[in-house]
């Protein structure tokens, strides 16, 4: 059950998403809103209409999305980071997402976007395409309970065959 102040942030996510309908940003529930919270954030759930929302549907996250699918292996770890927020174009953004990306191939970026690098074009393309879906995949898990994680040892097995993984370079 979320404490006052918690209840009040999730509120001001709901009051946003019905503005943001209201102005014509949004049409439906084709956009998310989400708020940094703790050590993650708050983010409304998919495909839930604005106007029947209520507070206890906004779901909390971590900053990481952990191992629940054998597909984060392809960000090259066991999970995808985040790297904290910085203002665009700084040093400061930067050397976050440096920090980020070491080992990896895959970071999100607090209140930017991601990264995504490849030996090509394609396998960037084609790693960023993964990220987004699992990152979807993982806030839909997190709307029903808590998912179940897959073992360090299974990722550094999946790490050990995936190799190649993704399109063939041209």
């Amino acid at each position: 059950m979320p404490t006052t102040k918690d209840r009040e942030k999730r509120q001001s996510i709901i009051d946003a998403c019905r503005s943001m309908n209201a102005l014509g940003i949004n049409q439906g529930t084709s956009g998310n809103i989400s708020l940094r919270h703790s050590e993650g954030l708050l983010i409304t759930p998919t495909s839930t209409p604005y106007e029947a929302m209520q507070p206890e549907q906004i779901v909390f996250m971590g900053l990481e999305i952990p191992p629940i699918h054998y597909m984060i292996a392809c960000a090259g770890g066991d999970s995808i980071r985040v790297a904290p927020y910085a203002t665009f174009g700084t040093q400061e953004l930067s050397e976050h997402a440096v920090r980020a990306l070491e080992g990896r191939l895959a970071c999100l970026l607090e209140h930017h976007g991601m990264i995504a690098v490849g030996a090509s074009l394609s396998k960037a393309m084609w790693l960023a395409v993964e990220v987004e879906t699992l990152a979807r995949q993982y806030h839909g898990c997190l709307q029903i309970g808590t998912p179940r994680l897959l073992p360090k040892a299974e990722i550094e097995n999946v790490l050990g065959r995936i190799a190649g993984y993704g399109p063939a370079d041209k």
